[in-house]
């Protein structure tokens, strides 16, 4: 019988799980046997799960589980050096060259297990079959609206925290913007998933914004027209042949852009369309100031959908679970292909 370990999340500020007790109850019916361990920060409580039939393990007891397990959680492992003889399920961040990445592999080396990315489950297409895209857009829309309205007080984003769903969000953000004038804003990325979710969280604030996509960023740039806005909100995953839409240049320009909702994140890379600031942001402090006048911030969290966690687990697990219950054939379909994946990967060691 295949079995999935279903961890704890060990990340600081991830209280999100890739599966709710509904599929959960789905998965055991199609005769997976599914382990749930306890969790002192889940955002979905530990009683629906022992309703749906799961077993319980203690809190971050992956390690000792039995070998043919397969361990499922959604961001990174300790950072310890320990072998992984398991197959994990995650995301590893694993296949770009990233040095911790490379760390990781390392250690499934060094104990024969596999990694299956989360961000490499993709159908026949190449299209991956689960994402926290929406969420993300949602998510990253309103720490930049929180950001704006922080800078209309004079002062920055304060730090931010998880809200029990989108409803008490929407609530903490109007009264942030209580007493301002709708700021203009432009999305670019509009037509995908993460676009959308932005798009959706600024009407729901009244904002109507400018939606931006492929047909009009083709020209390759400069794109004046963004620097006419307040607020520019990227959500375009910075890829070979990606415009730059905000240089350097456009700190010390005449402009009326004053914040930069980075939800797409990707400081560290060569093709990064918005190469003002150097390092992600965090929840602490979800805003780093790049120019003082006129005053420029940068919001770019990497874990934004983590600020939802009940409505983007939900989605994300409704998502995934058709690809969970074919977890009996790893030979085939998304496995197969995630599987692939991992060996090209294992090869640049």
């Amino acid at each position: 019988m295949t079995h999935l370990w279903v961890r704890a999340e060990q990340r600081p500020f991830e209280e999100r799980t890739p599966l709710t007790p509904e599929g959960a109850a789905e998965l055991i019916a199609a005769g997976i046997r599914v382990t749930v361990e306890q969790s002192s920060v889940r955002a979905i409580p530990l009683e629906g799960y022992v309703a749906a039939g799961c077993a319980i393990a203690p809190e971050n007891s992956w390690p000792d589980a039995p070998r043919d397990a397969i361990i499922f959680g959604l961001k990174e492992l300790p950072e310890d050096g320990t072998p992984l003889p398991h197959r994990h399920i995650m995301f590893g961040h694993a296949f770009k060259g990233q040095h911790s990445g490379r760390a990781l592999l390392e250690r499934f080396k060094a104990g024969g297990g596999t990694l299956y990315d989360l961000e490499y489950l993709v159908d026949e297409d190449g299209r991956r079959v689960a994402a926290f895209g929406y969420w993300a857009g949602y998510a990253g829309a309103a720490v930049a609206l929180k950001s704006w309205a922080a800078q209309q007080a004079g002062g920055i984003c304060p730090a931010v925290s998880t809200y029990a769903d989108k409803d008490a969000l929407l609530a903490d953000l109007a009264r942030d913007l209580d007493g301002c004038d709708a700021p203009r804003a432009i999305i670019i990325g509009a037509l995908g998933r993460v676009g959308a979710g932005a798009a959706d969280l600024c009407t729901a604030m009244g904002i109507d914004p400018t939606r931006w996509d492929m047909a009009e960023t083709a020209t390759g740039g400069p794109f004046p027209e963004i620097l006419s806005h307040d607020i520019f909100l990227n959500c375009i995953f910075a890829r070979p042949g990606t415009p730059v839409f905000v240089p350097q240049s456009a700190l010390g320009a005449d402009r009326r852009l004053s914040v930069v909702g980075d939800v797409a994140c990707d400081p560290d890379s060569d093709y990064n369309p918005v190469p003002i600031y150097s390092a992600a942001t965090d929840w602490a402090a979800p805003a780093t100031r790049v120019h003082d006048t006129p005053p420029m911030d940068v919001m770019a969290i990497d874990n934004l959908p983590s600020l939802l966690p009940v409505e983007s687990s939900t989605d994300y697990a409704a998502q995934l679970l058709p690809s969970l219950k074919t977890l009996g054939n790893l030979d085939a379909g998304v496995w197969k292909r995630a599987q692939d994946t991992y060996n090209d990967a294992m090869k640049g060691l």
